[in-house]
């Protein structure tokens, strides 16, 4: 015990210079201990776990270790080679004090930013449609408290009111609002935009006559880029006082890009109605970016002046391949309408094409005819039985969903499968209205 005492009393009577050095020293060795430590064991750790959110959090965190101890090894030094009553160590005393407030705030801004997206998604309804994008108000609110909280305790160890230096600047703020109220309200309606979050970037959204998918969401203003390949700039003001469509958030079941496909063909008079169904829902049905799940459908929809319209339903995957579905159903449906015999009309009283309809094989059709009127009657009891088990599941959902003790998460799966079967009954009447 007493060598322990002794080389402690020469290490105390050592020269400025020298203690100057121990102390750094050891401040070295302790952040070399501490990094090995780090990158050994808690890295390996961290690694080994299935978790994403502490991998985002130990580079953070171990940078601010490792200045917090820089810090303490200096203070620590400071205070042992020079006495406590020093006029440097009092001087320097509230810049340390406010160094490690500043350095706590820092890591507890860091923690919400990787934390609360990871607490959010815990309680977020997996089946739900699920988007991308920055920070949400709640996440800039929190950081902003934090940061706030810890600019006001650093600055009071300091000597300053941060409070009485906000007051002092009240009325020039009043006059920098006055003259930025259209940017201030550009940015905060930002904030409302990341709260309410009706759309993300890569979304088809639909807004003042412009159709496009969005390419950013900025402080000021959204971008969108048009089919025709513009850039729109709408600001932020305009956009949340105005409807947005959605384009990218019917799908369900989690897809959200995925859209419905309504299109409408014309065909003579004279032509079979359970015939033309039939062609074009064989069609659909080959269509390789035509979903089988939901089950497509082709219903008369009008009488016109000229022809009978026929409607046909489905559902494209992704919405980047609508016009290419498009373009392949209406190539098709022209070149199996002419091997059918089937007669798209002109608006014209002028009949067009009477000499082709002569020289078809009449009795080809007729037989073509026959086949698909038998496969429209199954078709049709399909569909009718399809929309009474839709009604009769959704009568029964909704009897459940009464229930005031159902939980939460089967009260929230219940609410998607209702979603669901109303889409399928609204998918029919979409053009009825």
């Amino acid at each position: 015990m007493s060598t322990l005492d002794d080389f402690i009393d020469q290490v105390n009577n050592l020269d400025p210079i020298m203690q100057w050095g121990v102390g750094l020293l050891s401040t070295l060795l302790v952040l070399a201990i501490v990094r090995f430590v780090m990158k050994k064991v808690v890295l390996d750790f961290v690694r080994a776990t299935k978790f994403k959110w502490d991998d985002h959090l130990y580079q953070p965190v171990t940078q601010r270790l490792y200045s917090f101890i820089v810090l303490v090894g200096i203070q620590l030094t400071m205070l042992w080679v020079l006495s406590e009553d020093h006029d440097l160590n009092t001087a320097l005393d509230p810049l340390f004090s406010s160094a490690y407030i500043l350095l706590t705030t820092s890591l507890a801004s860091v923690a919400i930013k990787i934390m609360i997206p990871v607490i959010l998604d815990r309680f977020t309804n997996p089946e739900s449609v699920t988007v991308s994008g920055s920070n949400s108000l709640v996440i800039f609110l929190l950081r902003s408290s934090v940061w706030f909280g810890g600019l006001y305790l650093a600055l009071a160890v300091l000597g300053f009111e941060l409070l009485g230096l906000l007051a002092s600047l009240a009325v020039f703020s009043l006059i920098i609002g006055l003259a930025m109220q259209q940017t201030l309200g550009n940015i905060v309606n930002s904030f409302m935009l990341a709260l309410d979050q009706p759309f993300e970037v890569g979304d088809r959204i639909e807004v003042d006559g412009h159709l496009g998918s969005v390419v950013s969401v900025g402080i000021l203003s959204t971008k969108i880029l048009t089919i025709g390949e513009n850039l729109v700039v709408i600001p932020n003001n305009n956009l949340v006082n105005s409807t947005v469509i959605n384009h990218a958030r019917g799908g369900g079941g989690g897809k959200g890009r995925r859209i419905s496909l309504v299109l409408d063909v014309g065909v003579e008079y004279d032509e079979d109605i359970a015939h033309v169904k039939y062609t074009v829902l064989q069609l659909m049905r080959e269509c390789p970016y035509v979903l089988n799940d939901p089950e497509p459908r082709v219903l008369l929809n009008e009488l016109g002046d000229f022809a009978k319209i026929f409607r046909m339903y489905g559902w494209v995957e992704d919405y980047a391949d609508e016009f290419v579905a498009k373009d392949w159903l209406f190539k098709f449906i022209d070149e199996r309408f002419k091997k059918e015999g089937i007669g798209i009309p002109f608006p014209t009283s002028v009949e067009i094409g009477a000499e082709y309809k002569e020289t078809y094989n009449k009795q080809r059709k007729a037989t073509n005819v026959r086949r698909a009127r038998l496969q429209m009657i199954k078709e049709d009891k399909a569909l009718a039985q399809e929309r009474a088990t839709a009604r009769a599941e959704i009568e029964a959902i909704n009897e459940r969903l009464d229930d005031p003790e159902l939980d939460k998460s089967e009260r929230a799966t219940l609410e998607e499968s209702l979603r669901e079967l109303n889409r399928v009954l609204n998918m029919f009447e979409a053009g009825e209205s």
